[in-house]
């Protein structure tokens, strides 16, 4: 099973770095595009998995860190175009939304279970109301970037550089939280999701690990924004809708609660059955939600599991 794990792993990442030339050598370059977009999802559903996952908090206001990363980067185009480069606007997208996740975090994590999610919900509206009600950035119809952030003399309008950006900037969060889910700090936020009274009894200052959790989820969410704001040349206060939070929980679920490829290999089944049921019915949802239901009765740990060690 070993020997399994590590042969699909590779095979995945064969495939990634080398899918923008198979794509071209099949005249297909369009789906280097939809590559990018499923990537970015990914992203943004492991950024949601380390919440839901592996801290055990369900957020329905994800969706804010991931609106409020791809307004940074329409807002510095506007305002700053000289401070628009890639290299510094994207980590400004993480500091604004990690910062911001410190705030939102504080207030959140003083309540529990349905209250939580209520509350996260709460400040992902207030936020969507505010961006709909400025209208020097578009208002209610959005914003249109003239360019992708540049990033020195790469060609960032090339939809295969900016694949291989985000295929990078995914593989780095994808290690680090390797290093942290194996880390002394991922293992007291395990327990805290098991049990936090008990981990709060043991001597561990619980609402510290939750925060910097939060904080790491909601910088992660940034960065998905930005990029998504990036790949579509277009952001709106759509993105900060409760149901972008909604779309990346199923995409958590599909995949796997709390494993490191969970949110990746959730975006990758939830869009590709999008593009290719959509073009049978217009009705697409409900054979999506037969294939959830199949996959929490079928396979409760999720696609990813079905690789996953067994726990003992």
């Amino acid at each position: 099973m070993r020997l399994l794990r590590y042969a699909v792993l590779a095979a995945v990442c064969l495939l990634a770095l080398a899918f923008p030339q198979l794509a071209t050598w099949a005249d297909q370059e369009f789906y280097i595009s939809v590559a990018s977009r499923v990537l970015i999802w990914g992203l943004f559903a492991t950024s949601l998995n380390l919440l839901v996952g592996m801290g055990g908090m369900v957020s329905m206001g994800h969706a804010a860190f991931f609106g409020i990363g791809a307004y940074v980067v329409g807002i510095t185009a506007v305002e700053a175009p000289q401070w628009s480069g890639a290299l510094l606007v994207l980590p400004l997208a993480v500091l604004v939304t990690g910062a911001l996740a410190l705030v939102i975090g504080a207030i959140s994590l003083r309540t529990r279970g349905v209250y939580f999610i209520m509350i996260t919900l709460a400040f992902a509206q207030m936020l969507f109301y505010v961006f709909i009600s400025l209208k020097g950035y578009g208002g209610d119809d959005g914003m249109q970037l003239l360019a992708r952030s540049p990033l020195g003399s790469l060609k960032m309008a090339d939809d295969t550089v900016f694949y291989y950006l985000v295929l990078a900037l995914l593989a780095l969060c994808l290690l680090g939280l390797a290093r942290l889910r194996d880390s002394r700090f991922g293992r007291v936020l395990a327990g805290i999701k098991d049990n936090e009274a008990r981990m709060e009894s043991l001597g561990y200052a619980t609402f510290r690990f939750k925060l910097t959790a939060f904080v790491i989820a909601g910088g992660m969410g940034g960065l998905a924004g930005a990029l998504m704001a990036n790949q579509n040349g277009y952001l709106s206060p759509n993105m900060l809708y409760w149901d972008q939070s909604g779309t990346a929980l199923v995409m958590v679920i599909l995949g796997g609660l709390g494993s490191l490829w969970g949110g990746l290999a959730g975006a990758a089944a939830f869009l590709l059955l999008e593009e290719v049921l959509a073009a049978f019915t217009p009705h697409w949802q409900i054979i999506l939600g037969l294939v959830l239901l199949g996959v929490v009765f079928f396979a409760p740990r999720g696609l990813a599991g079905l690789f996953a060690r067994k726990p003992r």
